[in-house]
């Protein structure tokens, strides 16, 4: 692992004054990863246990930007890599999807975390990597928390999005950003201008564009396999399975090591964003 200067003027240059203020609080770190590095950031370095944190699809750390500071304060090591082909990490060696982005952050994560088995919460595509991670190098994760992950094949087809690269101006981008994270990510009230920012930060930086696991069983079929602890925390109201939920229960249960299954009411998908002090009083106590 090495420690690198002060990012580069990528996700740094678009990022809004708020996401610079917690960012400067962090560490960054870069481990290999296919033709370039893995961005790694790190809250609390000098605290205790780590605490791995990996983001949704098209998103970057700033997915925790509500969160890492909390954690930290909590007494966590608080790890969070720019996944793989998102933010400013480079793409993954043989894939553009999570069976290829999660063996790529197993085989970096002792550089910042040491050999031992660590916690891990996943959101989205980020639970769908850890499960994977989790299945294939069960060493690596010590316990792991489900965060809205998908994959349980409850859903086979997208949420219609409006085409933000589509629109003529940045009038029309940041209009197209909002709608998109009503739709998918947040209570359409609850959408504010640093989620518009942080989306359109986000979102060009995805260069995973051939994912289609999300909408498979993946997640479903991989439970059975994994042996640590699996928690999750889902939101009532998110779009993915709010109308689903007794199928939800039914296929988290396929995994033998089910724990807690945490419904929030009222939350949406992107729960730690929209009610971070809930979320953080529902995540410590499953990772204490």
């Amino acid at each position: 692992m090495s420690e690198t200067p002060p990012l580069p003027p990528t996700l740094m240059s678009d990022l809004p004054p708020e996401a610079l203020r917690v960012l400067a609080l962090a560490r960054r770190h870069a481990t290999p990863c296919g033709d370039g590095e893995m961005v790694w950031h790190v809250w609390g370095e000098d605290r205790g246990e780590p605490l791995v944190l990996l983001h949704g699809g098209s998103g970057s750390w700033t997915h925790w930007i509500r969160n890492v500071e909390a954690l930290a304060a909590a007494g966590r090591r608080v790890v969070v890599p720019d996944l793989p082909g998102f933010g400013d990490s480079a793409r993954p060696p043989g894939g553009q999807d999570a069976d290829a982005v999660a063996p790529a952050v197993a085989d970096a994560l002792p550089a910042l975390v040491g050999e031992g088995p660590v916690d891990v919460v996943g959101f989205s595509f980020g639970g769908l990597c850890g499960a994977l991670m989790a299945a294939s190098v069960p060493e690596r994760v010590k316990r792991l928390v489900l965060v809205g992950a998908p994959g349980l094949g409850l859903r086979d087809r997208r949420l219609p999005l409006t085409s933000w690269r589509d629109q003529p101006t940045e009038e029309g981008k940041r209009a197209a950003h909002r709608s998109n994270l009503g739709v998918l990510m947040l209570h359409p009230d609850h959408v504010d201008e640093l989620a518009v920012d942080l989306q359109g930060a986000n979102v060009p930086r995805d260069r995973m564009h051939r994912r289609r696991l999300a909408l498979t069983d993946i997640l479903a079929r991989t439970l059975p396999a994994i042996r640590c602890r699996i928690d999750a925390i889902y939101g009532e109201q998110d779009a993915l399975y709010r109308d689903v939920l007794p199928g939800l229960r039914e296929k988290l249960a396929l995994a033998p090591t089910l724990g807690d299954l945490v419904l929030m009411p009222g939350a949406a998908h992107w729960l730690q964003y929209e009610r971070p002090a809930e979320f953080h009083r529902e995540l410590l106590p499953l990772v204490a």
